[in-house]
C-alpha cells in the first residue's frame, strides 16, 4: 500500500503527511525541494522529490513510489493580483501547478488503481472554488476547475472501485497571505491602493485565531478520514467560511454580494 501526498513542505500537505503516518499508513511525502521535508522521515514518511508541474518529475516520482492506493493532490499556491495585471505567463503557471499537475497525477495513478479494483483520490480544493474574490481570480479559477474535475472523475472511475473526494477548506492558518503578497505583480498604477488594502486585510483575516480560520491539522484529519473511509464523501466542507461564504454567494442578490465583498477588500 502506498499513499502519495503532494506539496508537503508546509501547511496542509505537511500536516496531512504527519497525521497519516501517525495513523500507521504508508505515506510518501513529496515536495519540489526534498530538503524542505527531510524531517518528515522521523515521522515515518518516505520521501520523494516531486514538482507537480514538471512531467519528468511526475513520471520519476510515480515510478519511485509504485502503484498507489491513494493520491492526495494538495500541491498548490495562490497567484494574487487584479485580472488586468496578472500576466498570462503567471496565469499559466498557476494552472500548471494547481490544475494540470493534479490532472496528470490522476492519469498516472489510475491505471494501477483500476487494475487492482481499488483506490482513493483526494483533491484539496478551497472555498475559493465556490466564490470569486477580488484579486484572487487566478487562484479561484484553479479551484473552480478542481470542482469540475472531481465531479466528472468521481463518476467515471467509481465502477472501477476508485473513490474521489474533494476537500473544500475555508481560511487555513498558513503562509497563504505571505504567498499572495509575494506573487502580486508590481504596480504603481490604478491598483496600488487596492494592493495595500488587500495585503492588510489578508494579514488580518488569516492570522491565527481570526474568526472563521481553521488549522492545517484540522484539514489533515479530514484527509485521513477521506483516505480511510469505506465510502468517502464526495465533498468535505471544512471550517465556517466554507459553509457561510458560499451560502451568502448563492442567496444574496448580486449587487449586495458585490458590495459585501468590496467592503471586505476595499478597492480605494
Amino acid at each position: 500500500m502506498a499513499i502519495l501526498i503532494t506539496g508537503c513542505s508546509t501547511g496542509v500537505g505537511r500536516a496531512a503527511a504527519i497525521a497519516l503516518a501517525r495513523a500507521g499508513l504508508p505515506v510518501w511525502a513529496s515536495a519540489r525541494a526534498i530538503d524542505t521535508i527531510t524531517d518528515l522521515a522521523a515521522e515515518g514518511c518516505r520521501l520523494v522529490e516531486l514538482d507537480v508541474s514538471d512531467e519528468r518529475s511526475r513520471l520519476t516520482a510515480i515510478d519511485t513510489v509504485g502503484p498507489l492506493d491513494a493520491l492526495v493532490n494538495n500541491a498548490g499556491y495562490a497567484q494574487a493580483g487584479p485580472v488586468e495585471e496578472v500576466s498570462l505567463d503567471r496565469l499559466r503557471a498557476q494552472f500548471e501547478t494547481n490544475v494540470f499537475g493534479a490532472i496528470r497525477l490522476c492519469q498516472l495513478a489510475l491505471p494501477a488503481m483500476r487494475e487492482r479494483g481499488r483506490g482513493v483520490i483526494v483533491n484539496v480544493g478551497s472555498a475559493g472554488g465556490l466564490i470569486g474574490v477580488p484579486a484572487s481570480a487566478a487562484y479561484d479559477m484553479t479551484k473552480w476547475s478542481l470542482e469540475a474535475l472531481s465531479d466528472a472523475l468521481r463518476m467515471e472511475v467509481r465502477r472501477f472501485g476508485v473513490r474521489v473526494s474533494l476537500l473544500e477548506p475555508g481560511g487555513v492558518v498558513s503562509a497563504f497571505a505571505a504567498t499572495q503578497a509575494a506573487t502580486w505583480p508590481e504596480t504603481v498604477g490604478p491598483y496600488e491602493k487596492f494592493r495595500a488594502n488587500h495585503h492588510e486585510r489578508m494579514r488580518r483575516y488569516t492570522r491565527p485565531g481570526a474568526p472563521g480560520m481553521t488549522t492545517p491539522e484540522r484539514v489533515a484529519k479530514v484527509v485521513l478520514r477521506a483516505v480511510t473511509a469505506r465510502n468517502p464523501k464526495a465533498r468535505y466542507k471544512i471550517g465556517p467560511a466554507a459553509r457561510v461564504m458560499p451560502l451568502l454567494y448563492r442567496t444574496l442578490p448580486t449587487p449586495l454580494w458585490d458590495a459585501f465583498m468590496t467592503r471586505l477588500f476595499p478597492m480605494t
